[in-house]
């Protein structure tokens, strides 16, 4: 016994005190008012029936995103948000809208085909009857092949691979053992120089011939050219040049692979093929701005209120289908997060803001925006005067499934923070923290800019399957998970609001 004392009393006079088993403080009875909330109140489903069956597609610069933008912030409004705004992060370019598309196959046989006209390229302007052509341009000798042989026409290529055969489950949740592994650093390699010299080359030498192709096509009177996009019914949508000083592609249109591999097949076997087509596209130049939703819960404590920690999720989706997963799930996600606060009445030390991003799908345009004029601009003098204000950005933009932990972008300092805030929600599933990135969507904007920013380890379901395709709906969004998703969210929320400090930072060498 006496030794036991002897041992306790030497570490306590030897480790320094800031090493003695300093926790993170973890307010129980705000978890529990929140998981209450979030678990047995949500309104996750009424917020993404809207965001997705009544808006529709919300492609950038569409009339269906404009909408969005109404709709969330008269949401804010109602909620009793401060601050709302409907803020230009710059120019986007034209608009467009799809408001008419149909296409099938009349000989051999009647077939509806299941296809999505490319965004930003024109249409038909008309019901068009006309056969399709095989057309295989390797090289500048071939264009003499077709010259004068085109016009009128729709073209296809060649199909150069065949869908793999998968054996694995259509949905997937994290195994503990994965999350395991993914909670360990990664193996240490040595430095990745990119691709050989020659893989760089014939990339770029290969898109320049592309471009001199669709050039061809064009002048030579093509009406449309088809493209093989998806898989088992899911057609993935692709968009072409937005930018106004490009006149607009001819009309192409993404066509699942079964039902262009079969047109390819016929043509091949030398059987007349004809289609019908009727592509109705308008051009939108009234607005070429492109915009974020802001709304914010002002803080309350004199020392910390203008200090900020933020949330949110991109706004805008791929047009064939309504933008369920991608992103409509993180939205109404983060919309949840705000009112839950609002219905608590958390009075928030901090500023807690929520930013819907705009024209993400087009290289993060909304964030990166934000950040520059906000925080961080290289090409303007660095960190702005909001810099040393920013406590956190969280992210949504993996779908709809359960959250299950969090990336740190390699900021040791946070784990015994984050460990510590996940513990009461254990038995919701949220147990990993990982020192590991992750990339490609908007949090990375703050990361780049040496600001905390973090995107969550969630449950794929069948994200990859449905994501930017015909088939990312409503159906394809799991409200139970979305609803455990905007609790843990809430709860990290509120702690990074309310504790002493901010999140403690990366180096960031700029």
């Amino acid at each position: 016994m006496h030794l036991i004392r002897y041992i306790t009393v030497f570490f306590l006079l030897v480790v320094p005190a800031d090493m003695v088993a300093h926790k993170e403080p973890v307010d129980l009875d705000m978890v529990h008012r929140i998981r209450q909330e979030g678990l047995k109140n949500s309104q996750i489903r009424d917020i993404s029936f809207y965001l997705t069956d009544v808006i529709g597609p919300r492609l950038s610069g569409s009339t269906g995103l404009s909408n969005a933008y109404t709709w969330t912030s008269e949401k804010f409004e109602e909620w009793e948000l401060s601050n709302v705004q409907v803020a230009s992060w710059g120019e986007f370019g034209r608009g467009w809208d799809n408001e008419r598309f149909y296409i099938a196959m009349t000989e051999p046989y009647y077939q509806h085909l299941l296809a999505v006209p490319r965004a930003w390229t024109r249409g038909t302007d008309s019901l068009v009857v006309t056969s399709p052509v095989l057309v295989n341009i390797q090289n500048d000798d071939d264009f003499d092949r077709y010259r004068g042989t085109l016009e009128g026409k729709v073209v296809v290529t060649p199909v150069t691979s065949e869908p793999e055969l998968s054996f694995q489950p259509l949905a997937h949740r994290w195994e503990d053992e994965e999350l395991e592994q993914l909670a360990l650093y990664p193996e240490i390699r040595s430095p990745d120089y990119g691709r050989p010299q020659r893989e760089r080359t014939d990339w770029f030498t290969r898109q320049a011939l592309n471009r001199r192709i669709m050039q061809f096509l064009d002048e030579e009177g093509v009406v449309a050219i088809l493209d093989a996009s998806g898989t088992f019914g899911a057609v993935r949508s692709h968009g072409r040049d937005y930018n106004i000083n490009v006149q607009p592609g001819l009309p192409q249109i993404d066509m699942t692979f079964e039902h262009y591999g079969r047109i390819v097949r016929l043509l091949e076997a030398g059987i007349e093929v004809e289609l019908e087509l009727d592509i109705r596209n308008t051009f939108l130049y009234n607005d070429l701005e492109g915009y974020n939703v802001i709304a914010e819960i002002p803080g309350t404590d004199p020392e910390l209120m203008d200090e900020v920690v933020m949330i949110g999720a991109h706004l805008d989706s791929w047009h064939a289908g309504t933008g369920g997963n991608d992103n409509a799930a993180g939205v109404a996600v983060m919309m949840e997060v705000m009112r839950i606060f609002k219905e608590l009445e958390v009075e928030p030390r901090r500023t807690i803001r929520i930013a819907l991003w705009g024209a993400e799908e087009q290289g993060l345009n909304g964030s990166r925006n934000y950040v520059r004029e906000q925080f961080y601009d290289p090409a303007d003098g660095g960190r702005k005067p909001d810099y040393d204000n920013f406590s956190a950005y969280y992210n949504v933009d993996n779908g709809s499934g359960k959250i299950r932990g969090i990336y740190l972008q390699d900021n040791d300092a946070l784990r015994p923070i984050f460990e510590a805030w996940f513990e009461p929600l254990a038995d919701l599933g949220v147990t990993t923290v990982t020192l590991r990135s992750t990339g490609r969507t908007d949090h990375v904007a703050f990361d780049n800019a040496g600001l905390p920013g973090f995107q969550f380890i969630q449950d794929r379901l069948d994200y990859f399957r449905g994501y930017h395709t015909n088939m990312d709906t409503f159906e394809r969004m799991h409200l139970g998970d979305m609803m455990q998703a905007a609790t843990v969210v809430a709860v990290l929320v509120y702690h990074t609001a309310m504790r002493d400090e901010k999140l403690p930072r990366k180096h960031f060498g700029r």
